[in-house]
């Protein structure tokens, strides 16, 4: 019985999960450095030991609402096909392993958000669990230029 081990974190009231495989820490939010002319959806760059990777702004790239950072808010640092970015969350709140039969494909009207990021719908019981398509959420026109 196959079953996928998430990060989960939340954004307002919903949850999400990702990829375990996928993320390579959990950072709290150092000093983001913006970037001139960058789609509104990056939020800047960050310093990681060295590194300067970008950041993502999932609030922004799902058209959701600003908030203030608070004590939970954090940076999951992902690896998605050879390039390494931050996405920037209100929370992260657990890592749980989830039955593959326990995940639906992405409602036809999905959930108020674009479409293309969501790769299913996971059921933790009455829970519900928005699993990101991570290929989607960098966009085809930064890919290139924050390679690492």
């Amino acid at each position: 019985m196959a079953e996928e081990q998430l990060v989960t974190f939340s954004l307002g009231s919903e949850e999400f999960g990702v990829d375990i495989m996928r993320v390579q820490e959990i950072i709290r939010i150092p000093p983001i450095t913006r970037v001139p002319k960058a789609p509104s959806y990056v939020e800047g760059v960050i310093n990681l030991r060295g590194n300067v990777i970008p950041v993502i702004s999932l609030r922004s790239r799902f058209s959701m609402p600003r908030v203030d950072e608070t004590d939970l808010s954090r940076i999951i640092v992902l690896q998605v096909q050879n390039k390494v970015f931050g996405i920037r969350v209100d929370a992260v709140t657990e890592v749980l392993r989830l039955q593959s039969e326990a995940i639906e494909p992405p409602p036809p009207i999905a959930l108020g958000m674009d479409s293309q990021f969501i790769r299913g719908v996971g059921k933790i019981g009455e829970r519900l669990l928005i699993l990101l398509e991570l290929d989607q959420i960098m966009g085809g026109e930064m890919s290139h230029e924050f390679s690492a």
